[in-house]
């Protein structure tokens, strides 16, 4: 018996069906068939459980939505389908939905200055090698320098952790929109 893989997912079946904010220690425990104690042995708090069962998540739908585009299309429309992706599978996962939650979002956007670099630095990996890929392909603007393109991802990346200040309810359309400017201003031909 795995106690931290069973809190993990009787966790992750409980934020699924109630959310983060209806989902407490004592009935995590209690699906588990263990004692409230024994649930700090494994995980400091709620919130740290959440966090792991989130970044799987996240991961999880990344890699579903690179599995599932033809990487080999247009760049403009691989991101597109890439962001889109990603905007309309969020509301649909009541974990990633979280992202979007007032309630929780600022917590989850802490974890990933602090501690959830990994998973971003990873996504981040494959959106380099898609553009230097690109760029060798002659897809992307010869005058752009090959070390500003991972600035381009980090902007978007920022914006994505400054919602709130945009207008969590623009978001969505706004990081659509960015990302295709963006990658439409990286394959036009200069003039």
């Amino acid at each position: 018996m795995d106690i931290k893989s069973d809190i993990f997912n009787y966790g992750k079946a409980a934020f699924s069906t109630k959310g983060f904010k209806k989902t407490n220690i004592k009935e995590i425990a209690q699906l588990a068939g263990i004692g409230v104690g024994t649930f700090y042995n494994y995980y400091a708090s709620k919130e740290q459980l959440f966090m792991e069962i989130y970044i799987q998540e996240n991961e999880n739908l990344k890699k579903k939505l690179i599995e599932s585009i033809d990487l080999d299309q247009d760049p403009v429309k691989v991101i597109n389908q890439l962001i889109m992706g990603n905007v309309e599978a969020i509301p649909t996962n009541p974990i990633l939905k979280e992202w979007y939650s007032q309630n929780f979002y600022k917590k989850l956007e802490q974890y990933y200055i602090k501690e959830g670099s990994k998973s971003i630095d990873s996504f981040r990996d494959f959106y380099m090698n898609l553009f230097k890929n690109w760029k060798a392909q002659g897809k992307i603007r010869e005058d752009i320098d090959e070390d500003l393109l991972p600035a381009f991802f980090d902007s978007l990346v920022y914006i994505d952790m400054h919602k709130d200040e945009i207008g969590i309810q623009h978001f969505p359309q706004i990081i659509q929109y960015l990302a295709e400017f963006i990658m439409q201003g990286l394959t036009n031909k200069s003039s």
